[in-house]
């Protein structure tokens, strides 16, 4: 089971993460800086100038850099301003060292929503890719009034066996391939990244402590805004019953499934995904 799982993360994280060791790029009118907010230094991406702003959210150990070049590239910069940030922890939101509190999803989303209102937007949009889209999930269920709509994929509202299984089984990074791992100590060195990788894995598996392996499933429920749920058919760190669970339980959501989608399917096929995306998101 775990060479298994190595083998088919390492195809569908490769291309993620080779993205990490990349410092600088440029996205056409952008700008990267940092915002005092909740106490820490947010970094953020900015780029476009378009009167739609979109918050794009990234996920486990992600930034801007390493998970949304193809998005801040593409996607049309004249209709969208499109604002990327590190979480705490992760990419250039160091100091502080990541940590993982019980409530660290919904620490996660309050500093966005508060970055996007220390940066003047009053309304804007989401799209939250894995662990950013568990925080945009909780984002829009708890600030309703502050989002027009929501593109999620790869997430998940709870935690099972089978998700803490996957976990496992990739939480020992001396068994990633090279190409996997090599760019992720580039940008954090080695141990941190090894050590907040480990501590990811603890705290996502905890979760099954509580009924359901509960994250945000009593959030659903109160989305209002639109929502699109994006799965790849055959992404296989997200079994196919988190994007319906997400589909059942948020009120007017849509599910597309592309059928040649991993995990990493808005990078690998990002002009399928960036056009599903601004269609969408089309007014």
């Amino acid at each position: 089971m775990a060479t298994l799982v190595y083998r088919q993360t390492g195809l569908l994280m490769s291309s993620v993460f080779r993205r990490a060791a990349i410092q600088r790029r440029f996205y056409g009118k952008s700008v990267s800086d940092k915002m005092s907010v909740n106490g820490v230094n947010l970094h953020y991406h900015r780029a476009g100038d378009g009167k739609h702003a979109v918050l794009l959210l990234p996920g486990a150990l992600g930034s801007a850099e390493t998970d949304f070049g193809p998005q801040l590239e593409q996607l049309d910069k004249k209709r969208f301003t499109l604002v990327a940030f590190d979480p705490r922890g992760y990419g250039h939101s160091r100091p502080p060292d990541r940590d993982f509190p019980e409530n660290f999803f919904h620490r996660d989303a309050k500093d966005a929503l508060d970055l996007m209102q220390a940066l003047g937007f009053r309304r804007f949009s989401l799209l939250g890719w894995s662990d950013g889209g568990i925080t945009a999930l909780i984002s829009a269920s708890l600030n309703p009034e502050l989002i027009n709509q929501m593109v999620v994929w790869g997430a998940n509202a709870y935690v099972s066996k089978e998700d803490v299984q996957i976990y496992q089984a990739m939480r020992d990074v001396s068994l990633w391939s090279e190409r996997m791992r090599r760019p992720m100590e580039e940008m954090y060195g080695a141990q941190y990244f090894r050590q907040t990788w480990e501590r990811w894995v603890d705290a996502i598996s905890q979760f099954t402590r509580k009924p359901q392996g509960n994250i945000c499933m009593e959030a659903l429920p109160l989305i209002s805004c639109p929502t699109l749920i994006v799965h790849g058919a055959k992404d296989p760190m997200i079994p196919s019953s988190h994007p319906q669970h997400l589909q059942q339980n948020i009120s007017g959501s849509r599910l597309h499934v592309m059928p040649e989608g991993k995990h990493n399917l808005h990078l690998r096929y990002s002009s399928e995904f960036n056009a599903l995306v601004e269609g969408f998101l089309s007014p």
